[in-house]
């Protein structure tokens, strides 16, 4: 379904460790918006929502919502960490279209 990168979920783990959320889990999927319909969701939440598949991928709980099911099929949730950049990327084989600003896809 969804994974994460072993260093993404070093960053997650370290994040919810910082924050004392050790009870959280990772929010992904897509919300309506941006220039191409959509926009990638990725927050640290206390628990799932009702209708919400749960991942546990490499000891960090994913959650995600039945509608961004579809769309996020087979991606990959990386932690980049450059001089000029620094967080999290998702690598989705479904994505037809992105922006030139790189936060949304279609």
């Amino acid at each position: 379904m969804v994974t994460l990168t072993d260093k993404a979920a070093e960053k997650v783990k370290k994040l919810l460790e910082k924050e004392n959320k050790l009870e959280y889990g990772l929010r992904v999927g897509v919300v309506p918006g941006g220039c191409s319909s959509y926009m990638y969701e990725i927050a640290l939440e206390k628990g799932p929502k009702n209708d919400d598949l749960v991942i546990d991928e490499k000891g960090v709980k994913i959650f995600m919502d039945k509608e961004s099911i579809p769309f996020m099929k087979g991606s990959t949730v990386d932690y980049i960490d450059s001089l000029t950049n620094a967080g999290f990327k998702i690598n989705n084989p479904n994505v037809k279209t992105t922006c030139g600003c790189g936060h949304s896809v279609g």
